[in-house]
């Protein structure tokens, strides 16, 4: 009975698994944070894809478009094209984080009227719909409910110059 007593002294002195311990207790916290990081990170980088993407759009169909675009039919005719230059900014990168995908691309026309060259100028709007999936969303369900994914209008306007 002594001997066990001793045996049971000495385990409750050994200090040695504490760093493990004091390992596992912190890992929960460590992998939230990386994650964060991580998403965050990805966010930012498809959002300002994105927001390339429609810039890009409508600066192209600002130079194409005719001077009266809102007078004479809008520029719906030009959504197949602004959704391609769109997505090829959110997948034409190979280092791209996957997890975006493209809703919808919608260019509308605007007239403004003003001391312009041309009143009332035509304005071209392109908004784009994505939705961002997170990747790491299951591991933010251990501090709370889990995330699925975002959804995000992106828009951009250009004056439209004619040709």
């Amino acid at each position: 009975m002594k001997r066990v007593f001793a045996y049971l002294t000495r385990f409750k002195r050994c200090e040695s698994g504490a760093p493990m311990v004091e390992f596992a207790m912190v890992l929960p916290l460590l992998l939230v944070f990386f994650a964060l990081i991580i998403e965050g990170g990805r966010l930012t980088w498809i959002h300002q894809a994105t927001a390339a993407g429609v810039r890009d759009a409508s600066r192209m169909i600002a130079r194409i478009a005719p001077i009266d675009a809102c007078t004479s039919g809008g520029v719906g005719g030009y959504s197949t094209m602004a959704t391609n230059i769109v997505q090829n900014r959110l997948g034409g990168s190979s280092i791209m984080p996957v997890g975006s995908t493209l809703i919808n691309v919608t260019p509308t026309c605007i007239s403004r009227t003003g001391t312009y060259r041309v009143s009332p100028a035509s304005v071209v709007e392109v908004s784009a719909e994505v939705r961002i999936d997170y990747v790491f969303g299951n591991i933010f369900s251990f501090f709370g409910s889990g995330f699925t994914s975002l959804n995000t209008v992106v828009s951009d306007q250009s004056r439209i110059f004619g040709v």
